[in-house]
């Protein structure tokens, strides 16, 4: 396994279908963007949670910088909103089973009619109403009770960035408990599966424009934030690397 120091974080350097290998521990994979390595700069217990599981690149621009930075190492980018269909395309072969947590009630729904429909396997799903983190416990409860009636192999959980990741890591003792194998946070990955939101095209993915696409496409505030917050991960990218190489050098 590759290992990449990147901006502070460690990321793993599996390939997708090494995160579907059978080991002994659940998995927690964090798909990392410019707007994690964002946060992950100024929240210290993020970071942690980051570094101590397994981190994946999923921003195409920070994937191409540490490709830069890292020219002799292979790793590849692998994104929520892709994993989730090697999930379903493993989980079809090896008679496994995915759970959706999250997203909006409509965009679980539907996501989850379509991959029973596409694959055939055993699918359920959750969307929990709206609530700030951490959950009250009769509204967290709900959640463990249904994840404990279903027992996924898979688990995708799609609260959005910091609060998926810090739910995942409050209970991943109940997830070993349940032996569920993998657990993803994916952010907005319901939408695109259920159809409720169309994604770039690949060119414009493959550009690391997807998220002034989303913006422009979809003109909400949300978006409008997030893509400034995206932004200074070049000033992140400098203080670790570039601004270090330079201190190296004198």
């Amino acid at each position: 396994m590759v290992s990449i120091n990147f901006c502070g974080i460690h990321f793993c350097g599996l390939e997708q279908s090494q995160l579907f290998e059978e080991v002994a521990d659940t998995r927690f994979v964090v798909t990392v963007n410019a707007e994690f390595i964002v946060k992950a700069s100024h929240n210290l217990k993020f970071l942690n949670i980051i570094n101590a599981n397994c981190a994946t690149f999923d921003g195409q621009i920070p994937y191409l910088f540490a490709r830069l930075f890292n020219l002799r190492q292979h790793f590849s980018k692998i994104s929520g909103s892709d994993l989730i269909y090697d999930a379903c395309d493993y989980a079809q072969q090896h008679n496994k089973s995915l759970f959706l947590l999250g997203g909006s009630s409509r965009s679980n729904a539907l996501a989850v009619n379509k991959i029973q429909q596409q694959y055939g396997i055993r699918v359920g799903g959750y969307s929990p109403p709206h609530e700030t983190y951490p959950f009250a416990v009769s509204h967290d409860q709900v959640i463990l009770d249904k994840i404990h009636q279903f027992k996924p192999d898979f688990l995708f959980v799609g609260f959005g960035a910091i609060k998926q990741e810090y739910w995942i890591n409050d209970h991943l003792d109940f997830l070993r408990q349940q032996q569920v194998r993998l657990v993803v946070g994916c952010g907005g990955t319901f939408d695109f599966v259920s159809g409720q939101t169309k994604r770039a095209p690949r060119l414009v993915q493959k550009s690391g424009l997807e998220g002034l696409w989303r913006f422009l496409t979809e003109p909400r505030l949300f978006r409008l934030k997030r893509l400034l917050e995206s932004t200074r991960f070049f000033s992140v990218l400098y203080n670790h690397h570039i601004a270090l190489g330079r201190k190296h050098l004198l």
